[in-house]
């Protein structure tokens, strides 16, 4: 047998196996979980309010957490005033970026949840890997600080926070949709998909979006949603420079540890 043949069989074998794996796979909650997405959030939802236990409460610096605190938060769906979406791109990717969404509610209150890729301890992350099955999905609910600062200050990462352009009932809907697909997983763990279950794609599902290819190619994502004319602004160059909380971030943070 030519080893260009061998070479192929084993190629195929290979992949074969692979994919016998993840189609077989099943997915769980009691891993050794990398820290921050150790612990699974509930969410308790009634017909005027909710709660979110727990919410990640984290400080942290340049070299990573300094305080690992989780709370306990209720709020009244009817105090949502706003949403904001924000894209924090991949250094030397301009199609990939992470993105999450904040829940602004009255009294100055700020909700995030961000949707990961939940890695083991020492597990590092793999967007090649993530297409078989490699990681489960976690939804995490956050203060806006935590969420901001451990990419703006410990991974020193660029943040853009653009603000949506929704009728209260589209917001109040976008929300319930993630808090019933936070409570789901709790008891129905899934998969993490780097094209069908990513951070932007999972947004978009519980948005009822029409798919489009910037929920794959998630650095193009802010774009696709000023274009809806969801992120509001005469152009998107001049959007973009106001969504644009890096420099903020890091200042405040630097005056609140002066």
């Amino acid at each position: 047998m030519r080893a260009s043949k061998r070479i192929a069989l084993l190629v195929l074998g290979a992949s074969a196996i692979a994919l016998t794996a993840c189609v077989t796979a099943t997915p769980r909650n009691d891993r050794a979980w990398y820290p921050y997405l150790a612990r699974q959030t509930q969410a308790s939802i009634e017909a005027e309010t909710f709660t979110v236990d727990p919410v990640s409460d984290w400080t942290y610096a340049e070299s990573g957490p300094i305080a690992q605190n989780y709370l306990s938060e209720t709020y009244a769906y009817s105090d949502l005033q706003n949403v904001w979406f924000v894209l924090e791109p991949q250094p030397g990717m301009s199609a990939a970026a992470h993105t999450f969404l904040l829940f602004e509610f009255a009294g100055d209150r700020l909700l995030g949840v961000t949707i990961e890729a939940r890695r083991e301890e020492k597990e590092d992350y793999s967007a090649f890997a993530g297409l078989f099955n490699k990681y489960e999905l976690a939804y995490l609910w956050g203060e806006a600080r935590d969420l901001m600062t451990r990419r703006t200050i410990m991974l020193q990462h660029e943040t853009y926070v653009y603000p949506l352009q929704l009728q209260d009932e589209t917001k109040q809907a976008v929300l319930r949709a993630l808090l019933s697909r936070t409570d789901a997983l709790e008891t129905t763990p899934r998969f993490y998909n780097t094209f069908g279950s990513n951070c932007t794609n999972e947004l978009a599902k519980a948005a009822k979006l029409k798919w489009h290819r910037s929920f794959v190619f998630t650095g193009g994502s802010a774009k696709h949603l000023f274009d809806m004319k969801v992120i509001p602004g005469a152009s998107f160059d001049g959007a973009r420079q106001q969504a644009d909380m890096t420099a903020f971030v890091k200042t405040i943070d630097a005056n609140s540890n002066s």
